[in-house]
């Protein structure tokens, strides 16, 4: 089929607003088809199949050419795919809000949850909040500042408790540090500690040290029982959107199972049975973490024993999510190296592998080569390319015959054709086999010929980086022996190109409206000069400048021989069959020179089939069209 000229639909659609936020558990449960509970991939009866509620489990989409996805039933081109989610047996801290929620810690009460600020701070702070068309900038200020007269206070406002720092300690780890503290306290427990401290340290007195390292860990149950006592009226302050997402989502208390097309399982020839992806295998590892922790919390074992699991569990989904944590614990160091969420986006993943830089049909990529016989708008591209790229040309009453020709030579032999496509089905037949004769005979117009890509052919030439609109141009194709783009010299400056090993892209428009706009809109001769400050891009450079200038010297003189030989070489390459004549010599005797400007000009002279050479006035002389000169000496000189 025919790629068809790209129209805008009627109905023009603006986008009102993106909102961004968190999750809560709930709507990842609405979100997802199935629970995902068992460690194991595969069946073991079968290895092939893989387990019902395992992380491969089909319903969550397909990874497989062959096999439909289990919950909408289309195949891996179709389907989408579909979530699972896993419920942690303790909560975690999510690694990409754990500053987040450190900042909400030294906000609030770590007794009542109230925000540390009085009724008449929160009355201003609101008020300033409701104002419309706030900045995000605005928003920012307005957070640094609540956040700072927040810290600053150490007794709430609401319950008169004392409030400590809230700060990191060690890898996905708060503490609060409520007991240090050299002012009076208010606050009858911590006083009630200091006070018992005080008789210790009677008693004892290496005891003393410690009083200041005493302090309250806040492990991700308590944080998330603290953030879900957030009275409603304070979320605001925080600087949170309650459309968005409450305090509490910020805790991990549910994870989501990407669908499988994402962490595809890739089948090994080496190995028996499959390589599976890093988020697979991490996901398997949360699951087996999360069976551990049940089995002890039933069973009764120490506190310590989960304690270390509770880490265990937390440091997977934390590597879950980003794999590029510093400050794990050497004991608790994974032995390889995996791939994160971020991991999988960027360098040469999807961002730049698949968004980036995509690989597209219709396009050849081969390392160049200068070749200053083709104009500054051809390129030259081997039959080896020109065999495999092609464009599908409509049979008409105009090349039916060239089209017939083409499905003769078939896909082996330029200029050839590779597949038909007959008007009203959409079957291809491909032209390496059956009887190219009887089909070339039935031709139809409206048919479609993939034929070969032809001399003339508009294609475009690309150089990476792209770094500005003339780094991708429309040239007229060659096609040439041998195994390398070739182009003129005078349009490496646009492309930055030069000749040690550089490889170009070439794509081949598959529309006559595309061949039209990339030859009007992208052809070199509509880029000679640069859209920045309209200097000349496209110019003589190098050696024909120092060619030009050594051939126009005021002391260099050619024989006929020689200067026959330098305008043959200068004709290399052109098809046309051109009929140069040669000026009057210079220098008559002792021998017949010509002059190197002589030679310079002569090509400028036109053929003898251009009528604009009856007009042409050289000297004052006029040259007529039949082979005789009203020259000087009455004589003149041909190149045959």
């Amino acid at each position: 089929m025919v790629k068809e000229q790209f129209r805008e639909t009627d109905v023009a659609k603006k986008i009102s607003h993106i909102c961004f936020g968190m999750k809560s558990p709930e709507e990842m449960r609405q979100q997802a088809h199935i629970q995902v509970v068992s460690k194991n991939l595969y069946s073991q009866d079968n290895q092939h199949a893989p387990l019902l509620y395992g992380v491969l489990d089909h319903r969550m989409g397909t990874s497989e050419k062959d096999r439909p996805c289990e919950t909408c039933g289309k195949n891996l081109a179709d389907c989408l795919g579909h979530y699972g989610y896993i419920d942690l047996e303790l909560p975690c801290f999510h690694v990409g809000y754990f500053r987040a929620v450190i900042g909400i810690l030294q906000m609030i009460c770590k007794t009542c949850c109230h925000i540390m600020l009085s009724q008449e701070e929160k009355k201003q702070f609101l008020d300033y909040l409701k104002r419309p068309g706030l900045t995000y900038l605005q928003k920012r200020g307005l957070k640094k500042k609540i956040s700072d007269k927040c810290r600053k206070k150490n007794i709430c406002h609401h319950c008169g408790a004392f409030n400590g720092t809230v700060k990191k300690c060690g890898l996905l780890k708060i503490i609060h540090e409520k007991y240090k503290t050299n002012k009076k306290v208010v606050d009858p427990i911590v006083s009630n500690f200091l006070q018992s401290f005080e008789t210790a340290i009677e008693h004892n007195k290496e005891v003393e040290p410690l009083l200041g390292r005493a302090q309250e860990n806040l492990n991700p149950l308590v944080v998330l029982n603290l953030f879900k006592r957030i009275p409603a009226e304070d979320v605001p302050l925080l600087l949170m959107n309650p459309e968005a997402g409450k305090p509490s989502d910020l805790i991990l208390t549910r994870l989501l199972v990407p669908p499988l097309c994402i962490r595809p399982s890739v089948v090994s020839d080496l190995k028996s049975g499959t390589n599976e992806d890093d988020l697979t295998m991490k996901l398997t590892e949360i699951i087996f973490l999360n069976d551990v922790i049940k089995k002890h919390r039933i069973s009764g074992a120490k506190t310590q024993m989960i304690m270390e699991d509770w880490d265990f569990l937390q440091l997977q989904c934390a590597l879950y999510i980003n794999s590029e944590l510093s400050g794990i614990p050497l004991n608790m160091a994974p032995k390889k190296w995996t791939r994160g969420f971020p991991q999988s986006l960027h360098s040469y993943c999807r961002f730049r592998g698949n968004l980036s830089g995509k690989r597209v049909d219709f396009s050849g990529r081969t390392v160049i080569s200068p070749d200053p016989n083709l104009r500054i708008d051809e390129v030259a591209v081997p039959v080896h390319v020109a065999k495999i790229l092609t464009f599908p040309e409509k049979v008409n009453k105009a090349n039916i015959n060239f089209l017939r020709k083409l499905v003769q030579n078939g896909p082996e032999v330029h200029p050839g054709a590779n597949f038909i496509q007959q008007r009203h089905t959409q079957m291809k037949r491909f032209l390496k086999y059956g009887n190219r004769e009887k089909m070339a005979q039935e031709l139809k117009y409206g048919d479609i010929v993939e034929r070969h890509l032809i001399d003339g052919d508009v294609v475009l030439f690309n150089r990476q980086p792209s770094l500005h609109k003339l780094s991708i141009m429309a040239h007229l194709a060659r096609v040439k022996p041998h195994r390398t783009f070739r182009f003129n010299e005078c349009v490496c400056t646009p492309y930055n190109a030069d000749f040690d090993g550089d490889e170009m892209n070439l794509h081949l428009p598959q529309t006559e409206e595309a061949k039209a706009e990339a030859l009007v809109l992208m052809g070199t001769k509509a880029n000679l000069v640069t859209p920045r400050n309209g200097e000349p891009l496209i110019a003589a450079i190098q050696d024909f400048l120092t060619g030009a200038y050594l051939l126009t010297l005021k002391d260099t003189f050619f024989d006929r021989a020689k200067a026959c030989q330098i305008i043959a070489s200068i004709l290399v390459g052109k098809d046309e069959k051109i009929k140069v004549r040669l000026p009057p010599p210079t220098i008559l005797k002792p021998v017949t020179l010509w002059t190197g400007k002589q030679i310079f000009s002569v090509i400028l002279r036109p053929s003898d089939d251009n009528p604009v050479r009856a007009n042409l006035r050289t000297k004052g002389k006029q040259y007529c069209g039949k082979g005789e000169d009203l020259c000087a000496n009455d004589s003149c000189e041909t190149v045959s």
